[in-house]
């Protein structure tokens, strides 16, 4: 950790300690000086929360023309196939990669520890390639990417840094040059302090905590989203925020998430009578695509008044539950549910954003120097509707990708220059911080109620209207007082909630994760378009270029 001062000087910053910027870590030469920054603990962001596992064809019997195709029809005609091969026909390697710095995948049983991975399968794959590490991968993931990264010489780790906005240098004639680094909160210190840095990358995750109930930790505020549309950078598909059918429903259990692994492995989901209901909105039943289980639940409980349902795999052995689900029976046994013995209660909750800053393949943003990997990012992988445990997989192969690509143009580019310091000298403590907290409850619960797993135009409508309002507050409170980590997430989540319902109210049509009753089915009558909205214009375009 570098000494406390106002301006720092990188070849590389990122912006998100996740997998998908350790990664970036582990793909830089020894000699690089690296910032990395967290907004919290370096390992509190949202690889180290996940569960279920990677997808990559790892199985004789399985094809990465299989994988290629069910992520196809899971993107609902929405995702760009060279993004998909791309990612799919790397994944095998990246597993590997993986499992050589020392990540400890589960194995077949009893058969040693050279033995194949043990392969679990999941909603929208037609075969098991779900590798995992028991039901907490992530943390196993993130773990050891951290302890590696943490080995390289030339990395400074700065947690409690929360990334303010993007700063680029301008060219002689006024137009925009070059990405010179950003502007960041020093929580511990109270102080804004500049980064300097030929090339920054955004690994900030997603923006699902504009949602009242979500999976995702509080980090998942949409800043690198926001920061670089301010920058000037393209987002797409802004209105594919995929809700996760099953989180613990319990006052005290915080976003927590119960794997699609439960379903993969034979849990069934019940009314509160006992009836299975998937069938009747699916044939695949709770192997069907998230988008389909999650309306399907959101349905019922609609239709009946619920404040849950269930899900079952108490029908399974007690020991087969324990060893495959020991991370969650645990948690959930604190909270008196005794999975291997009665259905636990669920809800849907926002999960993941299959929208984000428009990227190529290598990470390369609108803005010269400006990377994006991982949730922030649109490689157009995900399309409509992101497949199960893909996620995982595309954060590997594109921060890999991104690195390997920065590393090549590294000692070609100027060094940075001291910026601008940030200035504070008009502004004043708040006294008012109810404003705030007020303003992020009513912003979550409108776009819970109005933007959430089904949509209608007047909903939109009125979300848009009440997001006008309060960024115009948001934006005069930003003015005025000093910057604190609550103030910058609401600015940013309101930023994105706007994203988001201007990109809901452009598509005219039920795609994917997408669902409005205004339009209940695709719009058959052109080539399905992602919708990418351009700074300044708004405007539905063609995918990334």
């Amino acid at each position: 950790m570098a000494e406390d001062k106002d301006f720092y000087s990188f070849d590389i910053a990122i912006i998100g300690s996740g997998a998908a910027g350790l990664n970036v870590v582990l793909n830089m030469p020894g000699d690089a000086r690296i910032a990395l920054l967290s907004k919290g603990p370096l390992q509190g962001g949202s690889t180290d929360w996940a569960q279920g596992g990677i997808a990559a064809v790892l199985d004789e019997g399985d094809t990465e023309e299989s994988h290629i195709q069910d992520t196809l029809v899971a993107g609902a005609g929405l995702c760009d196939e060279a993004a998909v091969r791309f990612v799919v026909e790397n994944g095998a390697a990246a597993i590997h990669r993986l499992a050589g710095l020392g990540v400890g995948f589960t194995r077949q049983p009893d058969t040693g520890a050279q033995a194949p991975y043990h392969l679990t399968r999941e909603g929208g794959h037609s075969h098991r390639r779900i590798v995992h590490s028991a039901d907490a991968t992530g943390k196993e993931v993130e773990k050891t990417l951290a302890d590696r990264a943490r080995e390289h010489p030339g990395l400074h780790i700065f947690e409690d840094h929360t990334a303010v906005d993007l700063i680029h240098a301008h060219q002689p004639d006024g137009s925009r040059g070059r990405c010179a680094g950003f502007y960041a909160l020093d929580q511990k210190r109270g102080q804004v302090v500049s980064f300097g840095a030929k090339v920054v990358v955004i690994a900030t995750g997603g923006a699902s905590k504009v949602y009242l109930f979500t999976s995702n930790p509080d980090s998942n505020s949409g800043d690198g989203m926001a920061m670089a549309w301010r920058a000037g950078c393209r987002v797409a598909n802004m209105e594919f925020t995929q809700f996760h059918p099953t989180c613990l429903f319990h006052p005290e259990a915080k976003s927590f998430l119960v794997s699609e692994a439960v379903r993969g492995e034979g849990g069934r989901l019940l009314l509160p009578d006992g009836t299975p209901f998937m069938k009747g909105f699916d044939e695949r039943a709770e192997l069907a695509p998230r988008d389909i289980v999650a309306r399907a639940i959101d349905h019922e409980m609609k239709r009946l008044g619920l404040d849950c349902v269930h899900l079952d795999i108490s029908h399974k052995p007690k020991e087969f539950v324990e060893q495959h689900f020991p991370t969650i029976h645990a948690a959930c046994l604190k909270f008196g549910f005794d999975m291997t013995r009665a259905p636990l209660p669920v809800v849907p909750a926002a999960h993941y954003s299959c929208g984000g800053i428009v990227t190529d393949l290598a990470g390369r943003t609108d803005l010269a120097g400006l990377y994006a990997v991982g949730e922030a990012a649109y490689t157009g992988l995900h399309g409509a509707n992101r497949m199960a445990s893909n996620s995982l997989l595309e954060c590997l192969v594109i921060s890999t990708a991104a690195g390997e690509h920065i590393a090549k143009e590294l000692d070609a580019l100027p060094e940075p220059e001291p910026l601008k310091p940030w200035d504070e000298s008009w502004v004043r403590d708040s006294d008012e911080d109810v404003v705030v907290s007020h303003n992020w409850h009513e912003l979550r619960q409108f776009m819970w109620d109005y933007v959430g797993i089904v949509r209608t135009n007047k909903r939109l409508e009125r979300a848009r209207r009440r997001i006008e309002l309060l960024r115009a507050e948001i934006a005069e409170y930003y003015s005025n007082f000093k910057v604190d980590n609550d103030l910058l997430e609401l600015r940013n989540l309101a930023h994105v909630a706007d994203l988001i319902v201007r990109s809901a109210i452009s598509r005219q049509e039920s795609r994917g994760i997408h669902y409005t009753l205004d339009y209940p089915a695709p719009d058959e009558t052109a080539p399905p378009r992602p919708t990418v909205l351009v700074p300044g214009t708004y405007r539905a375009g063609s995918g990334p270029s």
